[in-house]
């Protein structure tokens, strides 16, 4: 189980707090406006930034003081973070061995995975050489052979048209699925929270609130929820 526990999170005049917890397997979309804090909370569950006062546990392990490299984390970014420089063989292979000393059960994983998403002939490829969907693509192919239980999407498909996402987001579940993570997907739109199935934590007025069914939270949404909505 992943807890937040009282955590509190300050940045010169930006505060935000949050006191709640999932279970593994749980997909939760962080949504909320622009400037909320939803990248920052997923930066602090990743260790990248720490916390002011509070703890993060999970399975009941103290994760507040452990280094990004060291937590049962996953996180994809916006711009899918590929090494341009490397192919996307090599850059999965970074996710088994940074050294990229690769054994033939490493390569046979990174073909597999590569399959997986789709990907089964680009491994050569540059990043530079992929689309948009290809890249995503790619950087949950990195997320699957590292199969770590905690896994943290911030917008990694927002560039991506509707009908792209849409298909991403549906091999996000599967992936989730097949590996059991725990999902916390940041994101500003309310369809890409339904696709994503589970729950919601909307983030508003410097709270994180507690997750909540999706489909129950739109349906009968809070006023502040009303108001990010456009809803009178």
């Amino acid at each position: 189980m992943l807890q937040l526990d009282r955590l509190i999170i300050t940045q010169d005049a930006f505060r935000l707090t949050a006191d709640w917890s999932a279970r593994p397997g749980s997909r939760i979309a962080i949504m909320g406006p622009s400037g909320a804090g939803k990248s920052t909370l997923l930066s602090v569950v990743a260790g990248f930034f720490a916390p002011t006062e509070g703890r993060i546990l999970w399975n009941g392990d103290d994760l507040t003081a452990v280094p990004p490299g060291e937590r049962p984390v996953t996180i994809l970014f916006q711009d899918q973070n590929l090494f341009p420089h490397l192919t996307i063989f090599q850059n999965l292979g970074l996710g088994l061995r940074p050294d990229l000393r690769l054994s033939p059960d490493d390569r046979a994983r990174i073909d597999a995975a590569l399959t997986r998403v789709g990907l089964s002939d680009l491994g050569p490829r540059r990043p530079a050489q992929l689309s948009g969907g290809q890249a995503s693509r790619a950087a949950l192919a990195r997320a699957l052979l590292q199969a770590r239980p905690i896994l943290l999407l911030d917008e990694p498909f927002a560039a991506l048209g509707p009908a792209l996402r849409s298909e991403m987001l549906a091999l996000v579940r599967e992936v989730a699925d097949e590996t059991g993570a725990l999902v916390l997907m940041v994101t500003h739109d309310p369809e890409d929270a339904k696709a994503l199935g589970g729950d919601t934590a909307f983030v508003a007025e410097g709270v994180v609130h507690p997750p909540v069914e999706t489909d129950l939270l739109l349906a009968n949404p809070p006023p502040a929820v009303q108001d990010y909505l456009g809803r009178k």
